[in-house]
């Protein structure tokens, strides 16, 4: 077993398979995380200002001064935003994923110093 890891059996139609499970990989600290988050909730404001200036229409009071029609805007900013964060999160996972596959390719088969000597 290697440092980082644990052993985990599992259990698939009666029959148990180990199976080795990192835990050094944290997946709640991505780079556009963040991003999402606050998008999230500036989506959720602007999705409840939406709601409200649509209240007095229904009621057939007087509408809303214009702040709360420009707060309505908030849903599209933070929709932005949030697909911003997943636009860089998905770029730094392709930049992992491309240097992982250099560093391993230039420790490929046949390329070990003990092969050319």
């Amino acid at each position: 077993m290697t440092p980082g890891g644990s052993s985990v059996r599992l259990s698939v139609a009666g029959t148990i398979y180990p199976v080795r499970v990192s835990t050094t990989h944290d997946p709640g600290h991505r780079p556009g995380d963040l991003l999402v988050r606050v998008g999230g909730v500036v989506f959720a404001v602007g999705a409840i200002a939406t709601i409200v200036t649509f209240v007095p229409m229904f009621l057939g009071t007087e509408p809303l001064p214009s702040m709360a029609y420009a707060l309505s805007m908030l849903m599209g900013v933070g929709f932005a935003v949030a697909g911003a964060g997943m636009l860089r999160d998905m770029a730094a996972q392709r930049r992992s994923h491309k240097a992982a596959q250099e560093t391993g390719a230039a420790a490929g088969p046949g390329r070990s110093s003990a092969s050319s000597a």
